[in-house]
């Protein structure tokens, strides 16, 4: 992975933690997240006509992938609803970067023994916060299933779009058509549960921020996919996930939450695997 690409990556999980940091500190972050995607989706379509089509052969991935994203929003918010963004969030997007490197083995992708051991330190520093902070309490047990379900649902879609987006031979088409597609099903599910007028008042009322939510969600997830067009994916995925050193330094920052011992033992970890990604990674 060149420099470049992985300063933008970088770049990316700034971003992506930018945005779960409005979810945080919003009073309703189901809405809040159903107002993004739809926003995203209208962005998008303002694209459309710049972007050039995709390959016919992406399609499968992509639709399994708009699947899989519906399933991504609702373990989200049910993680968030029964345990803490804190231990949550580390949680899930620490074991992604494992499990999207276990894909990408199966599915043929070379992954050098020096790469491995800088995503694995990436994936134990991430969630290392959980595991020795807090644990698996009772009180937050439910939240940490929800959790680990949207872990594997990070990496399904991850590998998904990884894959799709080297069989349509645009990355940018690709993403215009994926974030076009990606917030109905969402606002289908949100609608279904909290009904149309919640809905559609949210959407109406808080439109400034959704429309800085959805501009770091496209630009989050559009540079990982231009990012795995060019570089391994299990590498693309395990830098991303530096997100949550920025999320935890949003947190101590803008939401007062403390930095203990273990998330400065886990950042130092994912800088040590950051750096092995590096060195190792593929050209």
């Amino acid at each position: 992975m060149s420099a470049y690409v992985a300063m933008l990556v970088l770049l990316s999980a700034l971003m992506h933690a930018g945005w779960n940091l409005l979810v945080k500190r919003s009073q309703d972050g189901q809405l809040d997240n159903v107002s993004f995607a739809v926003t995203a989706s209208g962005l998008a379509a303002m694209m459309l006509p710049f972007a050039p089509l995709p390959q016919t052969d992406c399609v499968p991935w992509m639709a399994t992938s708009l699947l899989a994203h519906v399933a991504y929003f609702i373990t989200l918010i049910e993680a968030y609803r029964h345990a803490d963004l804190s231990v949550t969030y580390p949680l899930m997007r620490g074991m992604a970067p494992v499990l999207v490197t276990g894909m990408a083995v199966l599915a043929g992708e070379h992954v050098s023994l020096g790469q491995g051991l800088g995503i694995s330190l990436v994936g134990l520093g991430i969630a290392l916060p959980v595991w020795i902070g807090l644990g698996w309490r009772a009180d937050s047990r439910l939240g940490l299933i929800f959790g680990a379900l949207n872990a594997v649902v990070i990496a399904l879609y991850t590998f998904l779009d990884g894959m799709g987006v080297q069989q349509a031979g645009t990355s940018f088409g690709y993403t215009v058509w994926m974030f076009f597609f990606n917030g109905w099903g969402i606002l289908a599910y949100t609608v279904w549960r909290r009904g149309r007028a919640v809905v559609w008042v949210h959407m109406r009322t808080h439109w400034r921020i959704s429309l800085l939510g959805a501009v770091m969600s496209i630009g989050a997830y559009g540079i990982v996919l231009w990012a795995m067009s060019l570089a391994p994916i299990s590498s693309v995925a395990a830098l991303r996930e530096v997100s949550v050193v920025f999320a935890a330094v949003m947190g101590a920052w803008w939401l007062r939450e403390r930095m203990g011992p273990q998330r400065i033992a886990g950042a130092c970890l994912v800088g040590c695997g950051v750096m092995l990604i590096k060195i190792f990674g593929a050209p």
